[in-house]
């Protein structure tokens, strides 16, 4: 899948990241869309990382993790904002 961010930066993630960070990164693409609060969604995001693909282990963040994790809690804010 190609994700493209706000800024224009494109992420494939066949290739950009790792088989568990897709995983947590599914995981953040539901809570995205679910959660009340940027605390919140990050609550989520820190659990995802610290348990890992089927409670496999802490999952180390990339940077395009880190870019995508970053766009995706400026849509939540702007999500939030228009309620």
């Amino acid at each position: 899948m190609i994700i493209k961010t706000e800024t224009g930066r494109s992420f494939d993630t066949d290739s950009d990241l790792t088989a568990p960070e897709r995983h947590v990164l599914q995981k953040l693409f539901a809570w995205g869309s679910m959660a009340s609060s940027l605390e919140q969604f990050r609550e989520k995001r820190d659990e995802a990382l610290e348990k890992g693909w089927n409670n496999s282990g802490p999952v180390l963040q990339g940077a395009a993790l880190r870019a995508i994790i970053l766009d995706l809690e400026k849509k939540l804010l702007k999500r939030i904002a228009n309620k």
